[in-house]
C-alpha cells in the first residue's frame, strides 16, 4: 500500500527531501502561486503553521505555474515573495506540475486518493490536501477554502 511517506520532493533550494522526514506529523500540502487571487492565503497558512507546529502540523508549499501562469518566477523570486510579503516560514518546494502527463508523482497519488470535483485533476492554485500522521490522505480542500475554515479538520487530525 502506497503512503505519502514513500515520496520525496525537491526543496526550493534544490535539496531532495523525503516525505518520510514528516512521518508522525499532520501534513498540509498546498499547490501555491504568488500572483494568484488566492495568494493572500499564505498568511493564513503561516498562522496555522505557527499555531499548531508544536502539536505536529507541518505545511508544505508546492509552487505551480500551470494555472494562468501565476507562478512565473524562479526559486529566488518565489522565496522572496513568500518570506518578505507573507512571512512564510514553512517549507517551500521547487515548482511542480500537478496535472497532465508531467504531473509530480506525489500529486498524482494525492489526486487518486482524494479525487475532487474534477476527478483526477486539480482545479486551481491553492488546492490543499490534509495528510494524517500515518501518511494517509484524509481530506482535500478547494482553492477557495481559506486556511481558517480548515482549522477544525486540522485539529481533528492532530488529535488522532
Amino acid at each position: 500500500m502506497t503512503t505519502f511517506y514513500q515520496f520525496s520532493a525537491t526543496s526550493l533550494r534544490g535539496q531532495q527531501i523525503p516525505m518520510a522526514d514528516y512521518a508522525g506529523k499532520v501534513v498540509l500540502i498546498v499547490n501555491t502561486a504568488s500572483q494568484c487571487g488566492f495568494t493572500p492565503q499564505y498568511a493564513g497558512l503561516e498562522t496555522l503553521y505557527k499555531k499548531y507546529a508544536a502539536q505536529g502540523l507541518v505545511v508544505l508549499g508546492f509552487p505551480c505555474n500551470q494555472f494562468g501562469k501565476q507562478e512565473p518566477g524562479d526559486a529566488d523570486d518565489i522565496a522572496r515573495i513568500c518570506h518578505v510579503n507573507y512571512g512564510v516560514s514553512f517549507p517551500m518546494f521547487a515548482k511542480v506540475e500537478v496535472n497532465g502527463s508531467a504531473a509530480n508523482p506525489m500529486f498524482r497519488y494525492l489526486k487518486n486518493e482524494l479525487p475532487g470535483v474534477l476527478g483526477g485533476r486539480i482545479k486551481w492554485n491553492f488546492t490543499k490536501f490534509l495528510i494524517g500522521r500515518d501518511g494517509k490522505p484524509l481530506k482535500r480542500f478547494a482553492p477557495y477554502t481559506t486556511p481558517e475554515k480548515m482549522e477544525a479538520d486540522i485539529l481533528a487530525a492532530l488529535e488522532m
